[in-house]
């Protein structure tokens, strides 16, 4: 197999850095039950032949399309991307990179225009896969279901997607030029970590910036979900790469039916309310030397605020804690749970529920096995050297 280093389409760059933030979800959305397995249909079930060529492949699926609108309140961003309604009741198929990180989610049905408030029901960051749900619609059109195990190179194939944000679907014709592929790629910006992908259909469609969970048709109907292209500037022939549909819906209907693992999060993460850096190292004073050189040498400010409502202006603390290991607390967000137990950027993090924290990579690992609602206890040394194990409440996060 090949391996492609590509640009991701997403609609906006995200900053960088891992952010813990405290959030609160579109309301409603804690308590939202799993729609289950059975809303998520089967490959191949809108198998009908849109005869017609390219023209009837846009009529049948676009009305089952949604612009999807994300904030990113913490990140100081905002991104744009698309969706696919596989079911009536507003379950809509996404690439998780659409909705990462963001604070709020709306999306706009192509079928009627009417723009939905949107929960995320779950997500599989590994494979670039998530599933969004529109509050209380019913009754929306859904996009017809073809089967990528009978895709072919040479199928003529359409890319349809809310390109370059612009909040309207265009459709790009082409052909499918490969199966099978693997691809490394990062954010429209490159500012975060790369991701590998595996299985790729790959297309000579024009896929761009905002395509991004749209679909790949062909007369079949939808085969593939729109993931990767160019890098923008790139000189060379257009070259697109989309998730097979039957690898989506699978990883669908794992979501829908409530089935968490280590790859797949149901629902929105626990969060504490902290932005730290991220990698391996144990030192407090190199995760901070880190951070700032992935910040374009952002620096130290001995006025920094006490707490952040965003990262806009986060800087590296001047002052940190006198530790020789544990995860590096940047900044924490106003009103989040850490800021309310007193702690400040240049604190650190060097245990959970007595389990030592080694690292900023050590502290995301441990958050990630707990649910929001969970209570904590945090072992953590403040700047000037005093330590104490508070009880933190973990919030309802981001997705990631």
């Amino acid at each position: 197999m090949l391996t492609h280093t590509i640009m991701a389409v997403l609609g906006a760059a995200l900053a960088t850095g891992l952010l813990l933030a405290f959030y609160n979800p579109t309301s409603g959305s804690s308590g939202t039950s799993l729609p289950g397995s059975g809303a998520v249909p089967a490959p191949g079930s809108g198998s009908t032949s849109l005869t017609g060529g390219e023209q009837a492949i846009v009529t049948n699926v676009k009305p089952g399309l949604v612009i999807i609108n994300t904030t990113l309140q913490y990140s100081s961003a905002a991104a744009a991307g698309t969706g696919m309604v596989i079911n009536a009741d507003g379950l809509v198929l996404t690439n998780n990179h659409v909705i990462d990180g963001s604070t709020k989610i709306t999306a706009t049905a192509g079928s009627t225009g009417k723009t939905y408030p949107a929960t995320v029901v779950g997500y599989d960051k590994t494979r670039d896969i998530a599933l969004i749900q529109l509050q209380n619609a019913s009754g929306l059109a859904t996009v017809p279901i073809g089967s990528s195990s009978s895709v072919k190179v040479g199928n003529a194939v359409v890319a349809m997607g809310n390109a370059e944000g612009r909040g309207t679907i265009t459709a790009k014709p082409g052909q499918v030029t490969a199966l099978d592929q693997s691809i490394t790629a990062s954010d429209d910006g490159g500012s975060t970590a790369s991701e590998t992908l595996h299985g790729m259909i790959q297309t000579n469609a024009d896929i761009v910036p905002g395509d991004s969970g749209g679909p790949l048709a062909s007369s079949a109907g939808v085969i593939g979900m729109d993931t990767a292209g160019n890098d923008a500037g790139s000189q060379q022939p257009s070259t697109g790469f989309a998730i097979p549909i039957n690898t989506a819906l699978s990883v669908a209907r794992q979501i829908a039916g409530g089935h968490a693992s280590s790859t797949v999060t149901i629902g929105y993460p626990p969060f504490a309310g902290i932005f730290i850096g991220s990698g391996p190292d144990r030192s407090p004073q190199a995760q901070a030397q880190q951070e700032e050189q992935q910040n374009g040498g952002i620096g130290s400010n001995g006025s920094a605020p006490r707490c952040y409502t965003r990262n806009s202006n986060l800087t590296v603390p001047s002052a940190i804690a006198p530790v020789s290991s544990g995860a590096l607390i940047i900044g924490t967000i106003c009103e989040g749970p850490a800021a309310s137990v007193g702690m400040t950027g240049g604190a650190v993090i060097t245990a959970v529920n007595g389990q030592a924290v080694g690292s900023s990579d050590d502290l995301a690992g441990i958050l990630s096995r707990f649910h929001p609602g969970d209570t904590i206890s945090v072992t953590w040394v403040s700047p000037s050297g005093q330590r104490t194990t508070s009880s933190l409440h973990l919030t309802a996060g981001p997705p990631q």
